[in-house]
């Protein structure tokens, strides 16, 4: 399972609000929809994040394995 809590706390550490990536970075609600349910965005998205945020990959998104798989 894709799980982006990571990107929250991160987002919060650093005084990013989801308003910010909306006006300043040029998001879609739609992606931010996605990442709020979890949902599959594309790689470039998280490279995105990872630059705004300067960080590694690991501070956006995991993989938690699914228990019933």
């Amino acid at each position: 399972m894709i799980d982006y809590t990571p990107l929250w706390e991160t987002m919060k550490q650093q005084n990013i609000s989801t308003y910010r990536l909306l006006k300043d970075y040029g998001f879609s609600k739609g992606t931010l929809d996605s990442l709020k349910q979890n949902k599959n965005v594309t790689l470039n998205t998280i490279e995105t994040l990872c630059t705004i945020l300067n960080v590694p990959i690991e501070q956006i998104v995991r993989i938690v394995p699914d228990k019933d798989k």
